[in-house]
């Protein structure tokens, strides 16, 4: 089997392609007067943060790459290196993406490292980088099992995982509208991924996706973006700092306090880490579920339309 395979690391090539964009990006809101906004705290915050994140990937990537080699040494599967065999990794690993994205937004041990990415109120390329430090110790890496055990060298797996990260970066922009109906029916776009950066409660919990947005129409997780409801970016409770430490670890703060305190039942301490995020023993906090239904109390006309149904 190969175990030397090597791919090259497709993120750190399209690095002088992300600033390249982004300095377009500003340049064409600064001339146009509109498709975004920046500011210059927050941009700073998510560069940082995207820093942080490269250099969790080299203090922590053995323990992902360890364990990947390990699976890669017990399978008997080798599907080799064609072209159609990188392509099908490619589809597989982003049906891998779409439900890694859903458990970040359903389980909140896993929402503590995915939230950093949604802290920003504002929505340009900057914030595809404002990626998260903790990754490693979400678990979520035995996601990516199955594709190894069914024959998909990691090192392929990896770097299809690359293209993907750098196929999200563009759709990170208030600068590119709607695209031909065609596109946007199968691909991620920005018009889809700003419903998913809306805190609104009809965009909430919606477009997971990572290219493919077919994902999310087959198992009813899409919303389209309205053009009477601009999307409101951040969190349903916005922390309100550009300190990038607090932001990587926030909400692992939250966890602990949650589950430390007084009183609680051993079930209760468990449901903090992995309820869905929102989720209070004694309802003084909302779920997105829950959010969703107060608006239709206050809002019983929207009931059956886009993201409450």
């Amino acid at each position: 089997m190969m175990a030397d395979l090597t791919y090259p690391d497709v993120v750190n090539f399209a690095v002088p392609f992300f600033i390249a964009a982004i300095a377009i990006e500003l340049a064409w809101i600064v001339i146009k007067g509109r498709g975004g906004r920046y500011e210059t705290r927050d941009a700073v915050t998510s560069l940082i943060m995207g820093a942080g994140n490269v250099a969790s990937g080299i203090l922590l990537g053995f323990i992902a790459w360890g364990f990947f080699m390990w699976l890669w040494a017990i399978t008997p599967l080798d599907l080799g290196t064609s072209l159609w065999v990188v392509l099908l990794c490619f589809v597989l690993d982003d049906f891998r993406y779409y439900w890694v994205h859903r458990f970040g937004h359903r389980i909140r041990w896993v929402w503590a490292s995915h939230v950093n990415h949604h802290s920003s109120q504002h929505y340009n390329l900057t914030t595809a980088l404002r990626q998260t430090w903790t990754g490693t110790f979400t678990f979520m890496m035995v996601v990516r099992a199955p594709l190894i055990l069914l024959g998909f060298h990691p090192a392929m797996v990896l770097f299809v995982g690359g293209l993907n990260l750098i196929y999200q970066f563009w759709i990170h922009t208030e600068a590119i509208g709607k695209l031909p109906r065609w596109i946007e029916a199968v691909m991620n776009t920005p018009s889809h991924h700003r419903v998913h950066h809306g805190r609104n409660a009809r965009y909430l919990d919606a477009n997971y996706a990572g290219v493919f947005i077919i994902w999310d129409r087959m198992f009813g997780t899409f919303v389209p973006e309205l053009d009477s409801e601009k999307p409101d970016y951040g969190l349903v409770q916005n922390i309100g700092t550009f300190n990038p430490i607090r932001v990587a670890f926030h909400e692992w703060v939250g966890i602990w306090k949650d589950v430390t305190q007084r009183g609680l039942s051993l079930k209760d301490r468990l449901r903090y880490a992995v309820a869905p995020p929102g989720w209070s023993h004694d309802g003084s906090r909302d779920t997105s579920e829950q959010i969703k239904a107060k608006h239709l109390v206050r809002t019983p006309q929207d009931k059956g339309t886009a993201g409450f149904t």
